[in-house]
């Protein structure tokens, strides 16, 4: 399971969409949602959303960041000529929140709702292995944390209906069946979302209508095969602060366009450890090897290519590894581990074809900086595969090793590191064995 933060916007939008089916009240309510970005053409959303002009609002950044009150980054009860200013005026401003900085670019806008400070209660929803936990309080609002005892736990294990479990309901008085089926509600959309966590803090009362103020949301990326219909255009962004390099939006253009899984995250583009792995479990455990090993600064990058994805998708993928591997010359040479486990339906022979060519094309770049290559693959074609990559390596003039899956998944990293650590021995000792 991966878990991806998305917007408020978005989540807001599946949540009141999917809590129309249960609650009366919140049918319409995604359609007065509005998100203004740096492209966004004003008249065109205002002709889209007459809402706009004739409501109060409430405007705040939507970048994946909380505690948006407490850094005035909220903007209350405006009407559309407010609202507009207010945004113009922090658009593509640097603000830090926290210890993080980044740029304003994104904003939601949706229907202000007046209410008072000891009618915010607080609901969450987290995913574990065996169960998802729910956690609701009647005190919600900025003040949570210092009232985090008055939070009422309930578990709701796999495969359980929320409509079998008692919920641990705190004292509410007359509002109590209103938030207890709101909750039960909630869970409904929750699961059928995919989602992994779910946190609204605060939700209100507008009469006898829950009003959901403040959200937060992740979901599970893997699900979006699933969830298409449920989730519409959405789309990840990335975490407020954090910059992409042009070779990491590439990788992630491509994983945008293919059901197979391509992801890039450049650690250090000096580094001399290069991983170009195979699944998304092992690329976790090929990097932790790495890292236990020793040389987690010497790691230059993290990411995965896998669900089978076509030969060239691969190329794709090695060329712009490869690519950035062999811009900086490092005199100790580099390493560069091809690795996975035994997979399950990618053809491993396919895959191969793919990254055959990207090395091709940089062999002699390859060359020049002295780069080591470890293979360790299985999986269907794998034979023909590792076959192919034994006979490039009679031709490439590069180092390469290539081990099946009768060796263990990161023995490749022991034994490229082993390697890399004999050298360093005998630097130090000036050749002497």
């Amino acid at each position: 399971m991966a878990q991806k933060g998305i917007r408020e916007y978005d989540g807001k939008k599946i949540l009141f969409d999917g809590l129309a089916q249960y609650i009366p009240s919140f049918k319409g309510r995604s359609k007065k949602l509005a998100l203004i970005r740096p492209d966004t053409d004003l008249k065109k959303l205002l002709k889209e959303n007459r809402w706009l002009e004739k409501e109060k609002l409430v405007v705040k950044p939507d970048q994946l960041f909380g505690k948006r009150g407490k850094h005035g980054l909220i903007c209350l009860n405006a009407d559309w000529k407010m609202a507009q200013k207010w945004i113009s005026e922090r658009m593509n401003k640097t603000v830090t929140v926290g210890k993080t900085t980044g740029e304003l670019r994104d904003f939601l806008i949706e229907p202000f709702t007046p209410h008072k400070e000891d009618e915010e209660y607080y609901v969450a929803i987290r995913s574990y292995r065996e169960h998802d936990t729910i956690y609701l309080s009647d005190k919600g609002g900025i003040y949570v944390e210092e009232n985090w005892e008055r939070v009422k736990e309930t578990n709701v294990s796999v495969l359980s209906s929320i409509e079998d479990i008692n919920i641990n309901m705190p004292e509410l008085g007359e509002r109590k069946p209103a938030v207890e089926d709101f909750v039960r509600a909630l869970y409904k959309v929750y699961v059928k979302g995919h989602f992994t966590y779910l946190e609204i803090n605060p939700f209100t009362f507008s009469g006898s209508d829950i009003v959901p103020l403040d959200l937060v949301a992740k979901v599970d990326d893997t699900a979006s095969f699933l969830c298409s219909k449920i989730w519409g255009d959405i789309e990840f962004p990335s975490s407020f602060g954090q910059r992409y390099s042009k070779e990491e939006l590439f990788i992630r253009s491509l994983d945008e366009k293919t059901g197979a899984s391509l992801k890039l995250t450049i650690l250090n583009p000096d580094g001399r450890i290069w991983n170009m792995v195979a699944g998304g479990g092992a690329s976790v455990i090929y990097a932790d090897t790495v890292c236990d090993i020793g040389y987690s600064k010497e790691l230059a990058n993290y990411g995965e290519y896998s669900g089978d994805p076509s030969m060239e998708d691969t190329y794709q993928y090695a060329k712009t590894i490869l690519d950035l591997m062999t811009r900086k010359i490092d005199p100790r040479g580099k390493i560069l581990i091809i690795g996975g486990g035994i997979a399950n339906f990618t053809d491993v022979a396919k895959t191969f074809k793919g990254i055959i060519k990207a090395l091709r094309e940089y062999k002699e770049k390859l060359i020049q900086h002295k780069v080591k290559i470890f293979v360790r693959r299985g999986g269907p074609n794998y034979k023909e595969g590792l076959e192919s990559m034994r006979k490039l390596g009679e031709t490439l003039g590069v180092p390469i090793e290539v081990y099946g899956p009768e060796t263990h998944m990161t023995a490749v990293v022991s034994m490229a590191l082993k390697e890399n650590q004999n050298s360093k021995k005998m630097a130090k000792s000036g050749g002497r064995k």
